[in-house]
């Protein structure tokens, strides 16, 4: 009894703390910049398939979520990826999920050069110039580092950065405790004040999950 009571404590912390993790990663390098015009980037992953993966679907799932309601209109989403081993490219398979499947009717771009995080931006930054507020929408560790590289290549477009939706309580909850352990291996080049959680627009909504 006594040792199944510590595996069950061991397992509820590491669900904790994988929740802590991407909870912190979604609200790091982050503003509450305002303004009319808005732009969600949704990060590619992998496909050597014909159609969407399981990532990217749900990376599409929370690009469209992260619409803010009153601007759906006035929103560009930026599907951002190419076709690194050959194929068609990351990008043209979330917009059509996204069309096709989610019926998105909104006002996409591709990027579909892209073979990695840092090109990813490199090659949306064209298409961020004239909006005032950027989302980018990936899991919260890939998302945080595509925030890192364009406070890196653009600061001035870094400081237009708001939050997607791409972190919810309990999504992926059985995973996240390995998510965190992979982001902390992806994020270990990022700087110290790269790494800093923003407090701007904080509210008590934005607390982090009780352990």
């Amino acid at each position: 009894m006594r040792r199944r009571t510590g595996v069950a404590l061991a397992g509820a912390a590491a669900l904790a703390w994988g929740e802590w993790l991407n909870w912190r990663w979604s609200r790091t390098l982050v503003g509450n910049s305002g303004g009319a015009a808005e732009a969600v980037v949704v990060l590619g992953y992998r496909n050597p398939q014909a159609t969407a993966n399981a990532i990217n679907r749900w990376r599409v799932r929370a690009g469209i979520r992260s619409i803010t309601a009153d601007r759906a209109h006035g929103t560009r989403v930026i599907f951002s990826g190419g076709a690194p081993g050959g194929g068609t490219a990351e990008a043209e398979l979330m917009a059509d999920y996204a069309k096709s499947v989610l019926a998105f009717d909104g006002t996409v771009h591709l990027e579909d050069r892209s073979g990695t995080t840092w090109e990813n931006i490199t090659n949306v930054i064209p298409l961020l110039e004239d909006v005032d507020r950027i989302k980018i929408a990936s899991q919260p560790a890939h998302a945080l580092k595509a925030r890192a590289y364009l406070r890196r290549q653009r600061p001035d477009l870094a400081e237009r950065l708001v939050r997607a939706d791409d972190y919810r309580p309990g999504e992926w909850l059985i995973v996240k405790p390995l998510l965190a352990l992979y982001g902390l291996w992806t994020l270990r080049g990022l700087r110290a004040d790269e790494r800093k959680i923003s407090l701007s627009g904080h509210s008590p909504r934005d607390e982090p999950p009780a352990p």
